[in-house]
């Protein structure tokens, strides 16, 4: 039977839980009130570090969905996941426009990847 292992555990969720060779990570956001640039910034480098703890790598995603509070800011986050995905690992992907838990937050990202 695999183990399931959970990563950064708290009172109510945990940032990332693995289970037989697969990695889901909770739904990462940046600091509020920052910019669309400033905040995917800081969610792709936390996806970097929270799969690293889990022994895996942006070239091992498998999914990802992608949750903006304003379409419109759809260009600009893309400018930053396009310089930080690698050429010929771009995952399955959705975008679509939520109202997020908070009103400074601009983006939320939601990562299924493999574990290495």
């Amino acid at each position: 039977m695999a183990t399931i292992e959970r990563i950064e555990c708290g009172a109510r969720m945990s940032e990332a839980v693995t289970y037989n060779g697969l990695i889901w990570l909770a739904g990462q956001v940046g600091t509020p009130d920052t910019s669309v640039t400033e905040q995917t910034t800081a969610i792709l480098a936390n996806i970097d570090r929270l799969l690293a703890a889990a022994g895996s790598d942006k070239t091992r995603i498998l999914s990802a969905q992608i949750w903006l509070a304003d379409i419109a800011d759809f260009a600009e986050m893309n400018a930053v996941w396009d310089a930080w995905v690698p050429a010929g690992h771009c995952p399955a992907r959705a975008t679509g426009e939520a109202k997020l838990a908070a009103p400074g937050y601009k983006v939320e990202i939601i990562i299924t990847a493999a574990q290495g």
